[in-house]
């Protein structure tokens, strides 16, 4: 089935093309979840949150972007979401007066770094850091969006990531990996 096939078909409420869109797009979407979720069950509300809203607003999907990114941004708003309830994100704040350079994550060990292990590493920090690492360095928003996503300012959501780089360099360092 093409993805315009499975569009089409979610548009008509075809139960098989919802079911070939999620066996398709889950185990992507699922480790999206996980990045921002420390908890298994959590990860797996999201993603079962995330698509019962792909499939509730699949009519507002518009064929001009990637399918994927647009079931991509949904996981990551339902992922926010439960952050906000579980009011896991009222720990952020804001810093005064640092240097972002000194703070920079070796690229020496982000190269020998394997993909489990970046996300274990993450999977230890607290929220805050690693909701604004995901949102910043892997999902690609910009400071002002992320301000605005979950409601903090730019200069709180810019001190979270070089907390998280800290935090990550600091944890890099304890595992052996190349100050530089």
């Amino acid at each position: 089935m093409t993805e315009q096939e499975m569009i089409d078909g979610c548009k008509a409420n075809d139960r098989r093309a919802q079911r070939t869109v999620f066996d398709r797009f889950s185990p992507l979407m699922g480790a999206v979840a996980r990045r921002y979720c420390r908890r298994d069950a959590d990860a797996d509300d999201v993603l079962v949150a995330g698509f019962f809203r792909v499939f509730d607003k699949i009519d507002t999907f518009s064929d001009t972007g990637s399918f994927e990114g647009w079931i991509r941004r949904i996981i990551v708003n339902e992922a926010l979401m439960l952050l906000r309830k579980k009011h896991a994100l009222r720990q952020a704040s804001e810093l005064t007066e640092v240097d972002p350079a000194s703070y920079a994550i070796p690229a020496a060990a982000t190269e020998r770094l394997a993909e489990q292990d970046i996300l274990d590493l993450l999977d230890g920090m607290p929220t805050g850091y690693r909701t604004i690492f995901n949102l910043y360095v892997i999902e690609g928003y910009k400071h002002r969006e992320i301000a605005e996503m979950l409601d903090i300012s730019i200069n709180t959501s810019k001190s979270q990531l070089i907390l998280a780089k800290k935090r990550l360099r600091e944890l890099l360092e304890k595992l052996g990996y190349p100050a530089r």
